[in-house]
């Protein structure tokens, strides 16, 4: 299957089943650290870097941008996403969640840093994907099925993509998002426009000081 030609491509065992096991457990120990700091105040409800249960898109599910681990994929994954895609691609940013119980992902196209993505299964039950490679709104979709370590590589400004009703107990995904280097936005788009990988998303704008 060629990206260039179909806008998505499914790559089965991107990472090894025993890798996203580790980083699968690594995410649901830190949902149980987070939601514990939280609980007991030693955390500000303002906080993000422990992740969040506020994300607008999927209400009381945790949730995180830019978690460290999951930066690390974004990046060691950089030169396999160049070799299926055919491009030269700059990093944005990661996000994680572990999906319960009745969440729902509403049919959507991404804003720009999304430009080409990927959803890897890290673990737990299966949940498919759906999306639709024409480029046009409200068609039927294809289903994608992942095992962990499998991801779906998309175009996520230009297709539609969904999860209907989630009926087991909990599934963990990243989402790692690049752009195409040849567009003359990406450069400064580079790292969703922070001044490195890792820092939360309000470094955004900020300028590293010259030594």
């Amino acid at each position: 299957m060629s990206f260039k030609k179909n806008k998505y491509k499914v790559l089965k065992a991107a990472i090894s089943p025993e890798l996203a096991e580790f980083v699968y457990t690594y995410f649901l120990n830190k949902r149980t650290a987070a939601r514990f700091l939280f609980d007991q105040k030693y955390l500000s409800p303002f906080n993000t870097e422990y992740g969040v249960w506020n994300d607008e898109q999927v209400p009381n599910t945790y949730s995180h941008y830019s978690d460290m681990a999951m930066e690390t994929l974004l990046q060691t994954l950089n030169p396999k996403m160049e070799s299926e895609t055919g491009l030269k691609l700059y990093p944005t940013y990661s996000y994680a969640r572990i999906y319960k119980k009745g969440d729902i992902l509403a049919r959507h196209k991404d804003r720009y840093s999304c430009e080409v993505s990927t959803t890897l299964n890290l673990g737990g039950e299966s949940w498919p994907i759906y999306l639709d490679p024409t480029g046009k709104e409200g068609q039927a979709g294809i289903k994608v099925d992942l095992e962990p370590g499998d991801m779906l590589i998309y175009s996520g400004c230009e297709l539609e993509h969904w999860r209907e009703p989630f009926e087991g107990k909990d599934c963990a995904q990243v989402f790692l998002h690049y752009n195409n280097a040849k567009a003359k936005s990406s450069k400064e788009n580079k790292f969703d426009k922070r001044p490195m990988l890792g820092l939360p998303a309000y470094f955004k704008g900020f300028t590293v000081p010259k030594k």
